[in-house]
C-alpha cells in the first residue's frame, strides 16, 4: 500500500510539473486562435481529452526515464567499462543506437511521409511496397549511421579525443556531400539529423556517455559525458544523403 501511495504520488507531481511545461504551448495556440484567427477550436472536446492525454503520458514518459532508462544505461556502461573488454563495449554502444534509432517513432514517422512524398512525385513507384522498401532504407540508413555515431562517441570518451575536431570535420564533410546530392533528399537528411535524437535514443545515450566518463580515469562527466548525441545528429546526415546518392545519382 505504501508502494502504491508513493507512486500514485509521484505520478501526481509529475503530471503537474508536465503541465506546467506546457502551459507555454497551450497558450500560444490559444492566443493565435482567439486573438489572430478568431475562430473557436474546432473540435474542443476531442483537443482538451488529447491534451490531458499528452500531460499524462509526458509525466508517465520523464518518471520511466528516471526511473529505468537513465539508471540502466549508466549502470550498463559501469558494468562493461569494468569488465575491461573494448569489444563488447564498442558492440554494445553500436547495438544501443542502432536498436534505439530503429524503434524511434519520429523517424518511423518523418521516413513514412518521405516514402509518400517520393512517390507523390515519381521519384519511386506508387505502389505500397515500393514506399515500404524506401522508408525502411531510409531507416536502417539512418540507424546504422547512429550505431556508427555512437561507437565513434565512445572512443572519443575513451581517447579523450576533443569533440568540436570531430564536429567541425563532420559538419565539412556534410557541406561537401550537399553539393552533389540530389535535390529531394537533402532537406530529407537534414532533418534526419533532429528526429534520430528524440524520445527513445536521447535518454540512453546520455546515460551511456555519463556513465562511461564518471568510471573511466582522467574523464570528467561533465566535459567528456556529453557530446554523444551531437554524433548521433550528425552521422545520419551523411548516410542519408548518402543513401540518396546511391538510390537517384549525383544531380
Amino acid at each position: 500500500m505504501a508502494i502504491v501511495k508513493s507512486a500514485s504520488r509521484t505520478v501526481g507531481l509529475g503530471f503537474w510539473s508536465s503541465l506546467k511545461d506546457l502551459l507555454p504551448i497551450i497558450f500560444v495556440i490559444a492566443f493565435f486562435q482567439g486573438a489572430v484567427l478568431r475562430q473557436p477550436l474546432p473540435n474542443v472536446l476531442g483537443v482538451m481529452e488529447g491534451g490531458l492525454l499528452v500531460v499524462f503520458g509526458l509525466a508517465l514518459f520523464v518518471e520511466g526515464l528516471e526511473i529505468g532508462l537513465f539508471p540502466i544505461g549508466e549502470q550498463m556502461a559501469h558494468a562493461l567499462a569494468r569488465k575491461g573488454s573494448l569489444f563488447w563495449l564498442l558492440a554494445f554502444s553500436f547495438a544501443l543506437g542502432f536498436a534505439t534509432t530503429v524503434a524511434e517513432p519520429s523517424l518511423i514517422a518523418v521516413a513514412d511521409e518521405a516514402a509518400s512524398v517520393a512517390a507523390q512525385g515519381g521519384l519511386i513507384e506508387s505502389g505500397q511496397k515500393a514506399m515500404d522498401d524506401y522508408a525502411m532504407g531510409l531507416r536502417l540508413s539512418v540507424a546504422l549511421s547512429v550505431g556508427v555515431s555512437i561507437l565513434i562517441g565512445v572512443l572519443r570518451i575513451l581517447r579523450g579525443w576533443p569533440v568540436h575536431y570531430l564536429i567541425i570535420g563532420g559538419y565539412v564533410v556534410i557541406m561537401v556531400m550537399t553539393i552533389f546530392a540530389p535535390h529531394e533528399i537533402v532537406g530529407i537528411a537534414y532533418d534526419a539529423g533532429g528526429v534520430t535524437t528524440s524520445t527513445v535514443t536521447v535518454p540512453l545515450v546520455a546515460a551511456l556517455g555519463v556513465g562511461l566518463a564518471s568510471i573511466i580515469k582522467g574523464r570528467n562527466p561533465l566535459v567528456d559525458g556529453f557530446g554523444l548525441i551531437a554524433f548521433a545528429s550528425l552521422l545520419p546526415m551523411i548516410a542519408v544523403i548518402g543513401y540518396g546518392l546511391v538510390l537517384f545519382g549525383a544531380k
